[in-house]
Parts: structure tokens; sequence; C-alpha cells
């Protein structure tokens, strides 16, 4: 039974990012200095893409660790893993690419003292077309320099309407509990896991108003569940999350736009003994061409969401999850078939 891990679409924690945004005036919220000037941001994104390049090209984790942090580096990292675990034919040449920072989509929210700066972006890495992903950068005061933490690719075509003032700038939210937002990260967190868990069929239908992502990982449920068919299940589940940052911007609806992680598990096993689970190449890394009883991948995903003023569905907009460990109880026998 050769198995890949079907639930990919495609750093350093640090403390819980609030974004809270002081009751103030919209004159008074005008006062506030933008977390960065709009040339820094293209600066930081450039900077990102050029780094990104060097650290790929040779899989250095120490110089990648100077531009990512968070989920995503755990996400990078692991696919650095993943080419290891492969023979140098079946590598694939790795091409470097560069944003398209003349039709980047910045959102830069005012600051108030005290609180973390950081800011979004919707990006392409292609030449003059619409945005694809969208992406958070944040400040690691630290070290003086701006890392990409999130990116996520879009799954509509539309961007978020994210409120802007005169200037261009944009009003950061808390995205955790309820007093800025009408729907926290965490809520969106545990919708998002039961639209891998059971296809949306309990909280996940009730957080999420249909679109093609939250259409898309319950494609995933259905599609993974039934593929071994009377050989062997596959299921997912929750698991501990260790990348809890989120973001929040005010959207021109009242509502918010909501940058967060989650990490979810999918477990694959046999249903009877004399049957035994065959990894393929891209799992080598972590299962060494053992054949296993069963497989319990683990994966971390960044997720973006737009939440409305009042309590209602959200919509989930884009997500994008990598592979970040796996692991099974290994056949005692060679000599068994194989499905």
């Amino acid at each position: 039974m050769a198995l890949a891990a079907t639930a990919c679409n495609s750093g350093g924690d640090s403390p819980e990012a609030q974004n809270t945004v002081p009751s103030a005036s919209a004159d008074k919220q005008r006062e506030l200095p933008p977390a960065l000037t709009k040339q820094q941001a293209l600066s930081a994104i450039d900077r990102y893409a050029r780094v990104n390049n060097k650290a790929n090209a040779v899989r250095d984790r120490d110089l990648l660790d100077t531009v990512e942090d968070g989920p995503l580096y755990a996400m990078s990292v692991s696919e650095y893993k993943e080419t290891e675990g492969l023979t140098k034919a079946e590598r694939k040449p790795y091409k470097p690419w560069a944003y398209d920072t003349q039709n980047a989509k910045l959102y830069i929210p005012r600051i108030a003292p005290g609180q973390p700066r950081w800011f979004a972006a919707a990006l392409s890495g292609t030449k003059g077309k619409a945005p694809s992903r969208l992406a958070v950068f944040a400040e690691q005061p630290q070290h003086k320099r701006w890392e990409m933490v999130s990116v996520a690719d879009l799954y509509d075509k539309g961007l978020p309407k994210v409120a802007l003032d005169a200037d261009g700038y944009a009003t950061a939210v808390a995205a955790n509990g309820n007093k800025d937002v009408a729907a926290g990260a965490d809520l969106l967190r545990s919708g998002i896991l039961d639209n891998f868990a059971t296809g949306g069929q309990n909280s996940g239908k009730k957080i999420f108003t249909k679109s093609k992502a939250s259409s898309q990982q319950i494609k995933i449920h259905d599609k993974t569940g039934s593929k071994y068919g009377s050989q062997g299940t596959s299921t997912f589940a929750g698991a501990t999350n260790r990348h809890r940052d989120a973001y929040a911007l005010k959207t021109t609806d009242g509502g918010s736009l909501v940058f967060f992680s989650h990490t979810h598990t999918q477990t694959d096993a046999v249903a009877r003994s004399g049957l035994q689970l065959n990894p393929g190449k891209t799992d080598r890394a972590w299962l060494h061409d053992i054949p296993r009883l069963s497989i319990r991948y683990t994966f971390v995903c960044n997720d973006a969401a737009t939440v409305p003023a009042k309590a209602a569905p959200s919509t989930l907009l884009a997500y994008t999850c990598a592979r970040t460990d796996a692991s099974g109880p290994p056949v005692n026998s060679a000599s068994l078939p194989r499905v």
C-alpha cells in the first residue's frame, strides 16, 4: 500500500501577538505611526526573496532563519528534510524566484506603543499576475530585521477588502477572543480542524461559509478517507499547535481579516493483519523505506479568513500546509503481501 501525504496543498516561537488597538477616535488612530513605511515593506519583501533563494539552493537552515520564523520556518525546514531524503537523481533542480513587488498589495497597520510590529501583503510570484498568496511579516526586535512568519495560497481571486485610512494604512485589531473580532483565531482553527476530521459536518459548516478553500479541505477529507477501500483507513485529527501567533486587520465592512496557523495529523493504518503500508520516496526522510503497520503524518498549515462584524459564518480565503513529521510502527516481516 504505497502512501503519499495528501493533506498538503501545494522558527522559533514568539509571544502571542495580540495586536490590540486602543479605543480611540479615527483621528487618534491616525496619529499612531505605521509599523514601517511602504518602501521599507517592499524592501523587506525583496530581501526575503533574495535570501530565501540563497538558503534554498543549498538548504541552509541558519541562513533561512534570518528571513523566516514561526510556522513558515517549520514548514520550510521540513521541505529541506524531505528533499534530503531523496536520491540526487530524484531531486529537482532548484529554480530561483521573486515576488512581483511592483504589483504587491500592502496592508500596513498603525501600531500603538508596545505593540508587536508587523504587516501583511498580497503577493504574486509571477510578474504582472494578480496576487495569489497572503503573507505576514513580523519584526524581530532582538535581531532588528523583518521576517516572514506566514504565507498562504489564495483560493478565491478577489482580495480581502482591508480598511485603509487616507494615507493608505490599515488598522490592527485583536485576533484572539471576541473583543474586537466576532470569531477569534482559536474558533477559526476549530472549524478548519473539523473540515479535515469530519468534512465540516460539525463545527466546520457552522463556522465557515462555503468557499473554495473550505471546499478543498472537505474534498481532501472525503478523498483521503476512502482511498484504501476495505484494506485500510485514513483519519484526520487536531494536534498540539506550537504556533499560536495570530494577526488581524479591520475590513471595510467592519469585520476583520485574520491570519493564523493550525496543526493537524493524518493517520493511515492497515485494516487487518497481513497487510503493510509502503512509504513513498517523499516519505523516505522520516520512514526510511521501511514498511509500516500505520503511519501518522503531522502537518503545519497557515490560514487566512475574513470574519464579519457580527456573529455569522466566516469565510476561509487561503491556506497552505506542509508535512513536518511522519512515524509509525514497522512491519516485522518483509515478506507480507503488499496492497
